[in-house]
């Protein structure tokens, strides 16, 4: 009873580098610890954080800093040990003794959950489909200018009842090297798939996209009547760095002017002045014309965000839709909460390495409010989804 620990958290990502975090507590009278209810002390994380341990993992002091602890395939749980030690040892030091320990296993498909790889025309991809007949409310999930599949929102999604299409655009099979400019008939391409599919609840689909991909989510509501939910995580509501083209139409990209970005001591770069101004009459060209959709938007925002300003792009596209006399959207707007907004206790990434810079970018937020924001949005996308799509 009463006694002090330290309890950590260790994972390892699929090349092996170590990840982990750790916090200080007392033992209650019986000798208990309830993370459901006891708060922590100190270490990474204060309060009572049922799973503050997973949010706060980091890399370990041997590995290159910068890293993010996602989830590159869904098959196999990430493990994570979790380890009770004596005392109270600062992060980065070591341990006391070793009191006990245990193995969790953090599933990211539930079971009956069918993943199926995609090539139907140029489209390619995953599509996750939850257990039983259906038919189910169908989602495309998108993610933003790393490239490549992404894969955990989906199935995270398809566990969670919603047919879902995990959609790389580029970096991905036979898709584009690089994001140099896009079609919008792509993306047409998919949702007609989706919507098709007869396992999917009609009559219309929804989409989910962060960063570029959000603001993609935004041009595929304005443009496609088969899109009819759109959600849209720390998105821009101009088109940016690569020209969108559908038939003869093209919205120009908005450019980052490399001179605007600021670099700190530590070599991490700010970007956060660098895309050009969206309200500039010489960009109107990018904006997306999104008072043109009939169906429903939900912004999602990090009022922390120093990847670029999204706040003021939410409100930008919400005055849009106000000043056509629209009110169908809703704005979830979080202060403290950084770029990247997944799904619960993925954990916390203030500067991550760019997969196409190759240099540690801010992305902002405070670990414990973007914690929260994660936890809080991930249900009210759901109910978004599910009020929108049946």
């Amino acid at each position: 009873p009463g006694q002090a620990v330290t309890l950590r958290a260790v994972a390892a990502d699929e090349r092996g580098c170590l990840f982990q975090s750790c916090a200080h507590y007392r033992a209650d009278g019986r000798g208990e610890l309830h993370l459901g209810t006891d708060a922590s002390h100190g270490g990474d994380y204060t309060g009572v954080e049922p799973m503050g341990l997973f949010w706060s993992l980091a890399p370990a002091g041997m590995e290159k800093p910068y890293q993010r602890l996602l989830p590159r395939g869904t098959g196999a749980p990430m493990k994570v040990e979790v380890l009770v030690h004596q005392g109270h040892s600062p992060p980065g030091t070591m341990p006391g003794p070793l009191v006990a320990k245990a193995e969790v296993q953090r599933l990211f498909t539930a079971p009956g959950v069918r993943r199926i790889r995609l090539k139907e025309g140029v489209v390619r991809g995953s599509l996750f489909l939850p257990p039983g007949d259906g038919p189910f409310p169908g989602v495309i999930d998108m993610y933003g200018d790393e490239g490549g599949l992404i894969e955990f929102r989906s199935s995270l999604l398809a566990t969670r009842g919603f047919a879902a299409l995990s959609l790389p655009y580029f970096d991905f099979e036979d898709l584009p090297r690089v994001m140099k400019e896009l079609r919008l008939e792509y993306f047409e391409e998919a949702a007609r798939f989706l919507q098709r599919h007869p396992k999917v609840k009609g009559p219309g689909v929804g989409v989910i996209g962060t960063g570029k991909g959000a603001e993609l989510a935004l041009s595929m509501i304005t443009f496609l009547p088969e899109v009819v939910a759109a959600v849209s995580i720390s998105g821009c509501s101009s088109n940016t760095v690569a020209d969108l083209h559908y038939g003869e139409m093209t919205l120009p990209g908005l450019r980052f002017d490399m001179k605007k970005v600021s670099v700190s001591d530590s070599g991490v770069f700010d970007i956060f002045e660098a895309l050009d101004d969206p309200t500039d009459p010489a960009n109107s060209a990018s904006v997306i014309p999104i008072e043109k959709a009939e169906g429903h938007f939900l912004l999602v925002v990090g009022e922390d965000d120093r990847m670029w300003k999204s706040s003021l792009y939410a409100e930008l596209a919400i005055r849009r839709l106000r000043q056509h006399g629209k009110e169908n959207f809703e704005l979830l707007s979080y202060p403290g909460a950084g770029h990247r907004i997944d799904p619960p206790s993925t954990p916390f990434c203030q500067v991550a390495l760019d997969r196409v810079l190759g240099v540690p970018v801010l992305g902002g937020g405070e670990s414990k409010a973007h914690a929260h924001a994660q936890e809080h949005s991930w249900g009210k996308i759901q109910e978004f989804l599910h009020l929108h799509l049946g």
